[in-house]
């Protein structure tokens, strides 16, 4: 049976790193005999432009009726979009890999996933004024946070079974008091190193000891600041997926934004969109059960790395290359490998 992808290219550069990735996917559908359908549809600034919304309800009935969703960056619109987006399919699940790379200048070495609760916190977009005053509603559920820490859990079990668990429950004493107790409980007794920080000691400690952590579990905002912080120790967000992951849906795009300044000339990183296709591969084989897609993005990865240390960049990391010709290198990796 035919993977449905529903497929929303974005804003800026999306249309281009959109095009590098969908040929790398096509390439790995064929190595692993990948029978995959992709629908397109509207979402963004260019959509709000064009539709008169940032999110038409025929992309919404399209993410409803695939298997998996896969979207560009977006730019002004991102809570219309991609915020609206992770509320409506109720995308509890942000999970954010960060890696360096050999071959990327980088400030320091770093591997973690931070697993951030997406539906919660301030960006449930409560807000409103008062006279001169204005107020946000920060709002952490005890159920939210249960189901971000066993996310958090089936992470660090395949990795080094450490979990670091984020707040400022000294001064929210209410919310992040909440979030942290919680947290505590539910990863209580599952044979795992569980610590904690505060999140502004966190935002220090990734620059200066980033190798003593692995899985880090947030809130929402935290782990919206933290990531892109781990991205730029990494090399830049240019090498940054994301997944957001329900119970019924999921929804795979890179970290950075649609990058106007560059938009059209075709040196736009395509890496973080190409990895969005392992992450993606990856998710459909665990859900699946089928080892073929769980191997076709290991040896994404594989291939991502040999590009990389062969010199396969674009002008924002140093290299000279063009966004088509990342790819072209990348799929040169598969068929070697």
């Amino acid at each position: 049976m035919a993977i449905r992808i529903a497929w929303m290219k974005g804003d800026g550069i999306g249309p281009e790193i959109s095009e590098a990735a969908l040929s790398v996917l096509d390439e790995l559908s064929r190595m692993y005999s990948i029978t995959y359908e992709v629908k397109f549809y509207d979402l963004g600034d260019e959509s709000l432009l064009k539709r008169g919304t940032a999110l038409p309800q025929d992309t919404i009935d399209g993410i409803s009726s695939s298997d998996v969703a896969v979207k560009g960056p977006v730019g002004e619109s991102a809570l219309e979009s991609i915020v609206a987006l992770r509320q409506r399919f109720d995308l509890f699940a942000n999970i954010r890999p960060v890696r360096s790379y050999k071959g990327v200048p980088h400030l320091k070495e770093i591997d973690v996933v931070i697993v951030r609760e997406n539906t919660e916190d301030l960006y449930k977009g409560i807000e409103f004024t008062a006279g001169k005053a204005a107020f946000a509603l920060k709002v952490i559920t005890e159920e939210g946070t249960r189901r971000i820490a066993r996310v958090a859990a089936q992470y660090a079990y395949n990795r080094r079974k450490l979990v670091t668990v984020v707040h400022k429950a000294n001064v929210l004493r209410a919310s992040d008091g909440l979030f942290r107790r919680v947290s505590m409980e539910e990863l209580k007794g599952l044979g795992l190193q569980v610590n904690e920080r505060y999140v502004d000691a966190m935002a220090m400690a990734l620059i200066r000891d980033p190798e003593n952590y692995d899985v880090l579990l947030t809130p929402n905002m935290y782990g919206d600041i933290l990531s892109d912080e781990a991205a730029q120790i990494a090399g830049g967000l240019g090498f940054a997926p994301s997944a957001n992951i329900g119970e019924k849906h999921s929804l795979f795009e890179p970290v950075h934004g649609s990058a106007p300044d560059i938009a059209g000339k075709g040196i736009a990183n395509p890496y973080s969109m190409i990895l969005v296709v392992g992450m993606m591969l990856n998710h459909i084989g665990v859900r699946q059960n089928d080892k073929r897609l769980a191997e076709a993005s290991l040896r994404l990865e594989r291939a991502v790395e040999n590009a990389i240390s062969n010199g396969s960049l674009t002008p924002d990391v140093g290299g000279k290359k063009k966004t088509l010709d990342v790819a072209k290198d990348i799929i040169s990796a598969l068929r070697s490998s």
